[in-house]
């Protein structure tokens, strides 16, 4: 059976522009893990260079922060993903449905992420 995606279309490039939306928003996501870490390895590499290796404290949180932000990044472009197909097919069947499990699970992280960056920041001051 041939799906008719011109009786839509208004909806399909909607869907579209959304799904490339939370593309930018993971790409974000994943970046701003990735200067984490880096910004980790650079303070690290900077207290070796001045020979204050007891002045910062070691105990590797920004690494781990940085890299779960990253994986966050890729989840969420896998469920961006998901949720477009979702969508498409939705839309198609002109049975579109909304759905907040990607927008709640995204917020309740970036929330969570957010209160552990806070309390880093107070305990290393």
């Amino acid at each position: 059976m041939e799906i008719d995606k011109t009786k839509n279309i208004s909806d399909h490039l909607a869907n579209e522009r959304t799904f490339l939306a939370w593309i930018r928003t993971s790409i974000g996501i994943m970046a701003f893990g990735f200067v984490v870490v880096k910004f980790s390895l650079f303070v690290k590499q900077l207290t070796l260079l001045l020979g204050k290796q007891n002045s910062i404290p070691q105990k590797g949180y920004s690494s781990i922060m940085g890299i779960v932000l990253v994986a966050v990044g890729m989840f969420t472009f896998i469920l961006a993903y998901v949720r477009y197909k979702k969508t498409e097919k939705q839309i198609n069947q002109n049975t579109y449905q909304s759905s907040t499990l990607l927008i709640s699970v995204l917020v309740s992280f970036i929330f969570l992420i957010s209160i552990l960056l806070i309390l880093y920041l107070i305990e290393s001051t």
